[in-house]
């Protein structure tokens, strides 16, 4: 089948198959969240519940991954736990509303909610006041890494960036003219969202919105994708609302997370995959500059999903740059 005819014929079947199913009939398209299953590992915070886990001795300094999305989860990025092995206290959650994250509302979300949930998450796994803190981002999670420094740069003892999608609305309309799954996930997520609530009049249906945020990944990693991902990567659940609430604050309101920046005197560390068209060194020296020392390494023979595919060697590029950190 023609992989332009892949999307709509998808969501036609899903959306009839819902069509079948009663009003009382729990829906088995996604994943459970943290709140429908209490098994699951969390964390209640800020008046939420995040999927989380953490891994190593927890005296040790603190390292925070910070997914990519809006919307996406940490299932791919587990690699990164071998970090606990190097000597660090390594911290995974998903996100608000994304992963297997407690869903909200669209007006619940906000960029210092995002930063409020972070200061929450450190708070709740810190062990002394001493303990340092360092961030990983990838995608979306190394804007929101940005953004935290931006804020609070004296709470962080240095980051590592995985190519970040803009850290301000100029940079990130700049990478979204070159990157389809950008693109994509910006147009086409909102056509999606707009027609199922006209059609059903509920905005939110999560359920059946994050499956079909869930289909469209696929376009993501076709071949020949300008962010030369290498194919399908494992993920829990794409959180449809929280993505539409931020691409419209990114569309009515703007951000910009580089206001600050040059007052963070610490290193810090950016990674691109060299297979990444729409990224590249020249978009990571654009990032790179906001810091007054920031170094750039190239991830060969990958894209975007780096740290799922070439986690090999991404691991010690990393390790290189904390352990004179510690």
């Amino acid at each position: 089948m023609n992989k332009t005819l892949l999307l709509p014929v998808l969501l036609l079947l899903g959306s009839f198959w819902l069509s079948c199913k009663k009003a009382s009939e729990p829906l088995a398209l996604v994943p459970k969240t943290v709140d429908q299953d209490a098994n699951l590992p969390h964390i209640s915070v800020n008046n939420t519940l995040l999927h989380a886990e953490a891994f190593g001795n927890a005296a040790h300094p603190m390292l925070i991954f910070l997914h990519g999305g809006p919307g996406g989860d940490y299932r791919n990025a587990m690699n990164v736990q071998q970090l606990a092995d190097d000597g660090y206290y390594v911290i995974f959650y998903d996100q608000r509303g994304s992963g297997l994250s407690r869903r909200h509302p669209q007006q619940v979300y906000s960029i210092q909610q995002v930063l409020n949930d972070l200061t929450a998450v450190i708070a709740h796994y810190r062990t002394s006041a001493s303990q340092k803190v360092f961030l990983f981002g990838h995608s979306w999670g190394a804007m929101v890494a940005a953004a935290y420094i931006n804020r609070y740069p004296d709470r962080i003892a240095g980051a590592i960036f995985a190519e970040a999608g803009g850290f301000n609305k100029a940079l990130l309309d700049e990478y979204g003219q070159s990157s389809r799954s950008l693109r994509l996930f910006a147009e086409e997520t909102n056509d999606v969202l707009y027609y199922e609530q006209i059609l059903t009049g509920n905005e939110n249906a999560h359920e059946q919105l994050d499956y079909k945020a869930a289909v469209q990944t696929s376009f993501s990693y076709a071949k020949g994708n300008t962010e030369g991902i290498e194919g399908p990567s494992p993920f829990w659940r794409n959180g449809a609302v929280v993505l539409r609430a931020f691409t419209d604050i990114a569309d009515k309101e703007g951000f910009d997370f580089t206001t600050n920046l040059n007052a963070y005197s610490t290193p810090v560390l950016f990674l691109y995959g060299s297979n990444n068209r729409s990224y590249g060194l020249s978009f990571a020296q654009k990032e790179a500059a906001f810091f007054p020392h920031a170094s750039i390494a190239a991830i060969e023979g990958t894209g975007h999903e780096m740290i799922y595919f070439k986690w090999n060697l991404v691991h010690h590029i990393v390790l290189n740059y904390l352990h004179p950190l510690r």
